[in-house]
């Protein structure tokens, strides 16, 4: 059985596209983004990529890397999935 508060690899899958649509919006390579975001590069292309998460404070300096917000997460979520 499926626990329903933990994330799914289709979560992680939209996560990824959403915050890839991100970084190519504020103009960024990933090994720029990481940079900005205090990550290893890496980490933005496994997150892309669908293959893993992030902590809650790990999401937020990437999306301030980016110059986006949870709005602009949520939006782009949207408009991927």
């Amino acid at each position: 059985m499926v626990n329903p508060e933990l994330p799914s690899a289709d979560d992680y899958a939209a996560l990824g596209r959403a915050l890839c649509e991100l970084r190519e919006r504020a103009g960024l390579t990933q090994k720029q983004a990481a940079a900005k975001a205090g990550v290893r590069d890496t980490f933005i292309s496994q997150i892309e990529n669908g293959h893993r998460g992030m902590r809650w404070h790990t999401l937020l300096a990437v999306l301030a890397a980016y110059g986006a917000d949870l709005h602009d997460l949520a939006d782009a979520i949207d408009a991927n999935s």
